[in-house]
């Protein structure tokens, strides 16, 4: 194996849904400047994600559009003359 191709930086994260405000805690090497004061009264470093397992609609068996982007109206926009049907 190759030497010191892997971070050693790992440290204690928490990581935020923010479409369900659902956090877990795990190890990360992300770098963050957010932070958020967890259940244990500690301080911890936050990422912020805009889905994860407890929102996908793989995992929740949900059909759920999470468009947060907007990209389901650029894509109409930028598409609509192809899109549009044609009454002739």
């Amino acid at each position: 194996m190759k030497k010191d191709i892997h971070p050693k930086e790992y440290r204690t994260v928490v990581f935020k849904d923010m479409s369900n405000e659902i956090s877990f805690m795990t190890k990360s090497t992300v770098k963050t400047k957010d932070t958020i004061v967890w259940e244990d009264g500690k301080e911890y470093p936050l990422i912020k994600l805009e889905i994860s397992n407890t929102s996908h609609p793989f995992f929740t068996g949900k059909i759920k559009l999470v468009d947060t982007a907007g990209r389901v109206d650029k894509f109409r926009n930028k598409y609509a003359k192809h899109l549009s049907v044609k009454n002739d």
